[in-house]
């Protein structure tokens, strides 16, 4: 489906975490071609700056704003919330991500940090969003990953200070994302509230995630960076011959959030093989994303650790 031929969005706000570069950019851009009034989000001013200017170019006129947001951050979680102070959102898009960095590194909370970013972060920025996401009667999309098929939850070891195993657990924070996107539109649901939630994953996609990831660590010796670098990088090389190019990745996340195809609680991504590729559609579900206890008991653990609680009766 073309995203052309998606309905309007004109008058509406969109949120799109992660969004100065890769998958988010790419995003933004097809949400503001839909006429959408953006908030691109990311850690980078300048980056911010390059990514409006690059959105403009390819969307003139578009309705554009940049505000900083760091998901590895609660306190900056806060801000951003207490900036839009209560101001409807009729999309969210929690797209933001790490993607296994060689050493064990942690957010300004202490939580590891993949975890920390992709899963906490975004359940503790829908948390605090919740007044303004149901204003909007939003459009929730949680990113996921094939990832998540091979993704264990921990919970005895959520933070890895005990064993960290770079893709092991960019796995779990996928299987994490996946676990909470179900489990929110169950518990939207159940309140009556009118929240759309779905999730989806942009199968293989040539983002830059796991270089960058790996360039953030800086303790590693020269030795040890080039060759994590050179391996990510032949990692890329794999998903540019089998996958896709962003703009086609996150077809997906346009699909999910704006097909009047798609349903609350369902699951979405590229329809080709492997679903690695190909226009999008219904994806499959991974077994262990459909326990009810065991999103139940990620969401109570999370609601714990970044200390929001999604407050139903207070905001409907």
């Amino acid at each position: 489906m073309n995203m052309t031929t998606y309905p309007s969005c004109r008058g509406q706000i969109a949120i799109v975490t992660g969004a100065t570069g890769g998958l988010g950019l790419a995003t933004a851009t097809g949400l503001a071609r839909c006429g959408a009034e953006v908030i691109v989000t990311g850690r980078n001013a300048e980056k911010g700056r390059e990514a409006l200017m690059a959105i403009e170019e390819a969307v003139p006129g578009a309705k554009l704003r940049f505000e900083g947001l760091d998901l590895a951050s609660l306190a900056s979680i806060v801000r951003f919330a207490e900036r839009l102070n209560g101001q409807a959102v009729h999309i969210l898009i929690n797209n933001a991500g790490v993607m296994a960095p060689p050493q064990r590194r942690s957010t300004q909370d202490g939580f590891e940090l993949q975890f920390g970013t992709n899963h906490l972060g975004h359940f503790a920025l829908t948390g605090r969003l919740l007044p303004s996401l149901i204003a909007g009667e939003a459009r929730i999309v949680t990113v996921a990953s094939l990832a998540a098929w091979k993704g264990m939850i921990p919970f005895d070891d959520l933070n890895a200070t005990e064993s960290y195993k770079r893709f092991a657990r960019y796995r779990q924070s996928k299987l994490a994302n996946l676990l909470f996107s179900l489990e929110l539109d169950r518990r939207a649901k159940a309140a009556g509230v009118p929240l759309h939630v779905r999730a989806v994953h942009p199968g293989w996609s040539t983002s830059a995630i796991i270089t960058n990831s790996a360039a953030l660590d800086q303790a590693q010796s020269p030795v040890s960076r080039i060759l994590a670098l050179t391996q990510d990088r032949l990692g890329n090389m794999l998903f540019h011959r089998l996958g896709q190019n962003v703009t086609a990745g996150a077809e997906s996340f346009l699909f999910a959030a704006l097909s009047p195809s798609a349903r609350d609680g369902g699951y979405y991504g590229p329809q080709g093989p492997g679903e690695r590729r190909g226009s999008p559609g219904p994806a499959l579900c991974p077994p262990a994303a459909m326990g009810l206890s065991l999103a139940e008991k990620l969401w109570q653990v999370s609601e714990n650790m970044t200390g929001v609680r999604f407050e139903w009766e207070a905001v409907r």
